[in-house]
């Protein structure tokens, strides 16, 4: 039996578009085996990068499971600046703790500088075991200061004594003047948060023209601070704030405003003071 003629190997292909009435032809494409895998390429990509973008540049992206919206995105904001807060909160009572014992024991305590500087990675490379150590000693030394009452006494501290928080992560645009200028202008990037300078309760919060949305702290020994050109407050009149603790979000409010700054006063025993005094801005 003879061997039968294989059929030539097609390489190359017609796709042909023609009127089903007179069979002319409209449209001819003529593609090898490389050119169709090179178009189902092409299309598929062409494809891919139009889901993409419809996902991500369109409020569709709302629609993939997981994805957080406007609401998740404000609460994740809010529960950073607790978050940083209450870190602040316990460095500061073991800060405390640590001098506080260092003066019980006749040790030098740390210097403003140095604690300003210290982080918590610093405080937890300590030992364990040294920790509870001192903790021990400590309580015991508190315990037999309440014997007498001792614990019970306000200190009455001058402005020099007291460690002031920072109002605002910023610069100082206009300086403090007694006459001209008693207070000080501090600018920062837009949504910056405004913090208390010092424990207290707040005894004013409101809206004013020239000043927008002002708020203003009493602190111990007779000191208040005062917040202006706000453009958000985050606590009212009558709420115990910490030192650190976020009261206000920066803005532009107010007739007298322009731009993003805080308009910052400080008050000791109803006299204006130079807040650079006490605040290393």
């Amino acid at each position: 039996m003879s061997k039968q003629n294989k059929e030539p190997k097609v390489n190359v292909f017609r796709l042909s578009v023609t009127d089903a009435e007179t069979h002319r032809a409209i449209k001819v494409l003529t593609l090898s085996r490389v050119g169709i895998f090179v178009t189902l390429i092409t299309i598929s990509v062409l494809l891919l990068a139009l889901a993409f973008s419809l996902f991500a540049f369109t409020p569709l992206r709302m629609a993939i499971p997981g994805y957080p919206d406007g609401h998740a995105r404000r609460a994740v904001v809010q529960n950073a600046i607790r978050t940083d807060s209450l870190e602040q909160v316990v460095k500061r009572w073991e800060l405390y703790s640590e001098n506080l014992l260092r003066v019980l024991d006749g040790a030098e305590p740390l210097s403003i500088d140095s604690i300003l500087t210290l982080t918590s990675a610093e405080l937890s490379e300590a030992d364990e075991a040294y920790l509870a150590s001192r903790d021990s000693l400590l309580r015991e030394s508190v315990s037999s200061l309440e014997q007498f009452e001792l614990d019970g006494r306000e200190r009455n501290l001058p402005m020099e004594g007291m460690h002031f928080f920072v109002p605002l992560k910023g610069a100082v645009i206009k300086a403090y003047d007694p006459v001209l200028h008693p207070f000080l202008d501090i600018s920062a990037p837009d949504n910056s948060v405004v913090m208390s300078v010092l424990d207290g309760t707040v005894i004013f919060d409101g809206w004013m023209d020239d000043f927008g949305y002002v708020i203003q702290v009493q602190h111990a020994n007779d000191i208040v601070s005062v917040y202006r050109h706000n453009q958000k407050l985050l606590r009212k009149a009558g709420d115990r704030v910490t030192a650190g603790a976020p009261i206000a979000l920066i803005g532009n409010a107010g007739t007298e405003a322009g731009f993003d700054h805080l308009h910052f006063e400080l008050w000791y025993k109803g006299d204006a003071v130079d807040p650079t005094k006490f605040i290393n801005f």
